[in-house]
């Protein structure tokens, strides 16, 4: 049973004051044609009844409506195919708040593709979301949407140096140096070979998860070497590629960093050459194949991020910005999860 009380509607502030609801409008609206002790017992009404109007119903009401896009990878990264979802599930909450939504999947590794993308939008929407490459031209086109009068939020992959109202995902850097020290505890006193694959370190995200790894490494587990880092652009045929190699070409490897996706791959090398568990596998993101790799034990642990808790809260503050209305800064910030098989969801 739900004991939360009601909130307070014009009719109730009509009652309260014994007027009409229409004068309640004139009042609330600052419309002429009520007398002065009539707008001060209607007003006396509105702050005891602590009135506050719900944003959507005075949209609709005025006949405003906001749109939105969110502009997503291609691709196969089964993550951002679960973002797409989420999305998807957030399109229709907007629905509700009189703001229409649409979907778009761009090669967001194309830099000049993905800013045209951003600036054919211009015009057409009032807010946009969007996983970016940090890039000049992708920097360009956030600031020339921003000088639009666009507000503009990224999601998972950040442009700091860019216009962009916010940024919602988590903090890469702490997600990097968490995978370290995870990695560091364990490989026990082993010293060795580390190998590192992300997608793209033009990705923001994938630069500072790489930065903290290092970080940590550097400070605290020196008999851990890491190899230069591999770019495997999110494809599941050339993650394996890569870790094959590593594989055959370093007998003392410890362990395999999976900066990006590409978990498939990686861990068919691990299986194909026999040593799936006892080379330490650490990854990102939450999906059916990592939990699945998670339970075999070919994956040690992964750092993940909710992608609904991302999703919905693009959209929140999109509206929040649009409708000028406050934020809920605990809300919006998106946690670091660490999954090993023993405290699956």
């Amino acid at each position: 049973m739900n004991d939360r009380p009601r909130r307070p509607t014009l009719v109730d502030v009509a009652e309260h004051a014994q007027v009409s609801l229409a004068t309640v409008d004139r009042v609330f609206n600052r419309r002429p044609g009520v007398s002065v002790r009539t707008v001060e017992r209607v007003e006396q009404a509105l702050v005891k009844l602590g009135y506050r109007p719900d944003p959507a119903a005075v949209r609709l009401a005025r006949g405003i409506q906001f749109n939105f896009c969110f502009v997503l990878p291609t691709g196969t990264n089964t993550f951002m195919s679960m973002l797409a979802s989420q999305v998807e599930r957030s399109l229709q909450w907007l629905d509700d708040q009189n703001t229409y939504g649409d979907l778009l999947r761009v090669d967001v590794f194309d830099p000049l593709v993905l800013a045209d993308t951003l600036r054919s939008l211009i015009g057409r929407y009032h807010g946009v979301a969007v996983v970016a490459l940090d890039h000049p031209a992708v920097r360009d086109a956030i600031n020339a949407l921003v000088d639009s009068g666009i507000f503009v939020v990224t999601l998972v992959s950040d442009v700091p140096s860019s216009r962009r109202h916010r940024y919602i995902g988590i903090d890469n850097s702490s997600a990097g140096r968490t995978a370290a020290t995870l990695m560091g505890r364990f490989s026990g006193n082993r010293r060795g070979k580390l190998g590192l694959i992300a997608g793209n370190l033009s990705l923001r995200d994938h630069a500072e998860r790489l930065f903290g790894f290092q970080q940590v490494l550097a400070a605290e587990f020196a008999g851990l070497t890491p190899l230069p880092t591999l770019e495997g652009n999110d494809d599941a045929l050339r993650c394996k590629v890569l870790a094959q190699s590593l594989l055959q070409d370093h007998a003392d490897l410890i362990g395999i960093y999976s900066i990006g996706a590409g978990n498939r791959g990686i861990v068919e090398a691990l299986e194909g050459s026999g040593r799936a568990r006892t080379v330490i596998f650490i990854g990102h993101e939450l999906t059916e194949f990592s939990r699945r790799y998670l339970i075999q034990g070919s994956m040690d642990a992964v750092i993940n991020q909710d992608a609904g808790h991302e999703a919905r809260s693009a959209a929140r503050v999109l509206l929040a910005y649009c409708s000028s209305q406050p934020m809920i800064d605990d809300q919006e910030r998106i946690r670091i999860d660490i999954f090993l098989r023993d405290n699956l969801p």
